[in-house]
């Protein structure tokens, strides 16, 4: 039986966070919730997910400084990064992609485009 994935959670509240999780019930992983930039790190150097799905305004580290130590870093290096940003301006979506990011989304963030986009890049359906 194939493990589940494993989806790192960065997000800039506890609210996010719950928002987030009760979205990814819909796919077949397991999840952990980082609330400040830091402890993102430390969780993605020993989670080892397969996706961290980051919100571009986290305490600590913003979502852009997270998303370029994690390309970095060689341990993290291959993660996929969904980052969640903002504003839809197209200043933060080139940031974004410069930082690393493999995709994004603009918040509010609609459920269904949230769970399609993790299945995607992580090909689970």
């Amino acid at each position: 039986m194939p493990r589940k994935s494993r989806i790192l959670i960065g997000a800039g509240s506890p609210a996010d966070a719950e928002l987030i999780e009760s979205c990814l019930e819909e796919v077949d992983c397991t999840t952990a919730v980082a609330i400040n930039g830091h402890d993102l790190l430390e969780k993605a150097q020993s989670l080892h997910p397969d996706l961290v799905l980051l919100e571009s305004m986290l305490r600590g580290l913003d979502g852009l400084e997270i998303c370029k130590r994690l390309k970095a870093a060689p341990a993290t290096r291959g993660v996929t990064i969904l980052m969640v940003i903002e504003l839809n301006a197209v200043r933060d979506i080139e940031r974004a992609v410069r930082a690393g990011t493999d995709d994004f989304l603009s918040k509010p963030v609609d459920r269904s485009q949230l769970v399609q986009r993790v299945r995607n890049l992580l090909k689970n359906p």
